[in-house]
């Protein structure tokens, strides 16, 4: 973390300092804002989070509860999310508070007498290589709680303004704000409208901004009915503090998630196939149906619920909206998005996987930096159709993800007896949920070739680095002060571009590649960054050699990674990296890079590997960057 950048600040050196001429938003909304975000759900404070970094533009975000969530219902943070989180500055402290999943384990009916279950597998529930991050559980009003705060202690003091749902949202062809969005107090009274440029619907499944611009969810359900509660427990069952897969011969499924705190349980537990003529009746479940049947699963432990926190009962459905913007499909040619719905406002689907909060918070985490860099005119506003066209296809493989997930979630044991019955085999359970590990921990999207995301002819010098996948981070030692740390973690949601410039076996490559980048009139970072702004706003370079950081003198670095910043000129030595022999593998090994020629690894705002390319090539390199953002140059 680096802050005192224009002068020493007393206290909480998260808190930042107020924009200039910073004023708090009034409790009243004002006739105009630059971004309306209408929800805040966990999408919703995602987005709202990195907006409230841009004091160049005016953000409000409406809520129609009374106040920040309380109770949550989600609860699992896939690996991908808490990375994310760590661009936020915010995973120490999420991974302080979660329970952490490191297994699971299955049980089956005893081959000897079925009404009886015995443990039968045991698997890593996120493999060591995937990730840094651990697969964690926390209640979803904690996690946005901590985003909440970080708005607070952001340049804008964004806080939400309570109370209000949108009722209408309308598009007008023409004018700064053309898009009015009608809003009632939840308690009642007239309703008010405001103006906007742009807004965002994280409104939920019912969403209004999801109806106001005629989308609509379109899918199935699967007719077969869970129930789920949060509870505090005493039992006899081994595995109560492990994630744990439960097939029982003839009572029902349950997946058990142990959560937060040491004591608080989760239980998915399966109600079964779902008589459409009886649905309200299931959904009406009580607690106490779901308790019993849980006891009948278990045998032949006990399990004596002592408190229930929250309780609840859904019916298995995949739903999705087949675009996220106000932009018919004939007319992307020629009509920009003014709004835009993330999360359950177009896509819904079932609890047990664990990806719906994840998935949400990833939709406004690509839309963030985009509505950001169009709003401080660095990109032309044709930038914005990109996050339909990348995050739509992915709830599309969310959805038919957790259709075999469901399917295979519910259906009971095979009986080796009688094998006609059919049902899953709790072996092949097993393998899926190993086969499902990358997906489930929020790793498997990779955008195609685009606009955004370059093409793969270099990819063999950076085989790790996948282009379009998320950028993998390794073990690094800073130079300028010996500190071990990871590559990825230097990743900050400030919408800036992340050059990762790996050193070719001279280093020869690199440093023409630096004096380019610093000198050249031609250059990306010349070129796209404001006179007025520090020199690694827009792109940010930092060099990984692959010498050891005692082999390399600091006043000999290229002066691209000694940046001069601030109001006082002061030097950033936070550039320069080299691998870490202590973590048992080099990055250059570990990631695949080619010693002999370097690589030049071109990461996106949102963490997305966009580009791998030679250090020598730097038409390419400007010509990618021209392709969205906006010449700064007078």
């Amino acid at each position: 973390m680096q802050f005192y950048l224009n002068g020493y600040q007393i206290g909480d050196p998260e808190i930042h300092a107020p924009a200039a001429g910073f004023e708090r938003p009034a409790n009243d909304l004002p006739e105009a804002v630059d971004v309306l975000i209408v929800g805040t759900g966990p999408a919703g404070l995602v987005l709202a989070a990195q907006l409230s970094t841009c004091p160049g533009f005016t953000t409000r975000v409406v809520e129609r509860r009374a106040g920040p969530l309380e109770l949550g219902h989600a609860d699992g943070v896939a690996c991908r999310t808490v990375e994310m989180f760590e661009a936020f500055g915010l995973s120490s402290r999420l991974l302080r508070e979660a329970c952490w999943i490191s297994e699971t384990v299955f049980w089956r009916p005893d081959e000897q007498d079925r009404s009886r279950i015995r443990r039968t597998g045991r698997i890593d529930d996120a493999a060591g290589e995937l990730s840094e991050m651990p697969h964690v559980i926390v209640n979803q009003a904690r996690l946005q709680q901590y985003l909440l705060e970080y708005m607070e202690k952001s340049p804008t003091r964004l806080r939400p303004d309570y109370g209000l749902e949108a009722v209408s949202v309308q598009v007008a062809d023409t004018g700064d704000y053309p898009v009015t969005v009608t809003l009632r107090p939840t308690g009642g009274g007239a309703t008010q409208t405001i103006r906007a440029k742009y807004v965002v619907g994280t409104d939920g499944a019912r969403s209004a901004v999801r109806t106001s611009i005629g989308r609509e969810l379109q899918g199935d359900v699967a007719n077969h009915a869970w129930g789920v509660m949060d509870i505090l427990a005493v039992t006899d069952f081994p595995d109560i503090r492990i994630k744990s897969a439960i097939q029982s011969a003839n009572e029902g499924n349950i997946l058990l998630i142990p959560r937060e705190g040491g004591y608080l349980v989760r239980l998915y537990v399966d109600l079964g196939v779902v008589d459409p003529g009886r649905r309200d009746e299931i959904r009406n479940t009580p607690a106490e149906r779901l308790i019993e049947v849980a006891q009948k699963v278990l045998h032949p432990y006990t399990l004596d619920v002592k408190d229930i926190i929250w309780c609840s009962v859904y019916e298995v459905g995949q739903r999705v909206t087949d675009k996220f913007d106000d932009v018919p499909a004939d007319r992307v040619a020629t009509q920009l998005p003014r709004v835009f719905i993330a999360g359950d406002a177009c896509h819904t689907h079932s609890a047990k996987a664990g990806q719906g909060m994840n998935v949400s918070m990833q939709d406004t985490f690509n839309l963030g930096w985009k509505l950001a860099a169009v709003l401080q005119g660095r990109a032309a506003p044709t930038l914005l159709h990109t996050y339909s066209a990348e995050r739509q296809p992915v709830a599309k493989e969310l959805i038919d993800f957790d259709k075999e997930w469901s399917a295979i979630m519910g259906s009971p044991p095979k009986d080796p007896l009688h094998p006609e019955r059919g049902g899953v085999d709790p072996a092949e359970l097993q393998e899926y949920f190993e086969k499902s590990g990358r997906y489930t921990a929020g790793l498997a999207t990779r955008y195609p070739s685009g606009p955004l995301i370059g093409t793969a002819e270099h990819q063999a010098l950076a085989e790790g680095f996948t282009i379009g996948a998320r950028f993998h981070s390794a073990p690094v030692i800073r130079i300028a002060d010996a500190k071990p740390l990871h590559l990825a973690h230097v990743h900050r949601a400030d919408g800036a571009w992340r050059l990762y410039a790996f050193a070719d076996a001279s280093a020869e490559r690199l440093h023409a590649l630096l004096g380019w980048l610093a000198e050249s009139s031609s250059s990306p970072i010349r070129r796209f960054t404001p006179a007025d702004a520090d020199p690694d706003s827009v792109i940010d370079v930092r060099a990984i050699y692959q010498q050891g950081h005692r082999e390399i003198e600091v006043d000999a670095l290229p002066s691209l990674l000694l940046p001069r910043k601030g109001r006082f000129g002061l030097i950033d030595y936070e550039k320069a990296f080299s691998p870490d022999p202590r973590s048992g593998m080099d990055i250059f090994d570990q990631r695949g890079i080619d010693r002999a020629q370097g690589a030049l690894v071109v990461v996106r705002p949102d963490q997305y590997v966009a580009h791998v390319l030679p250090l020598d090539a730097r038409e390419a390199l400007e010509d990618f960057f021209g392709r969205f953002l906006l010449d700064a140059r007078p």
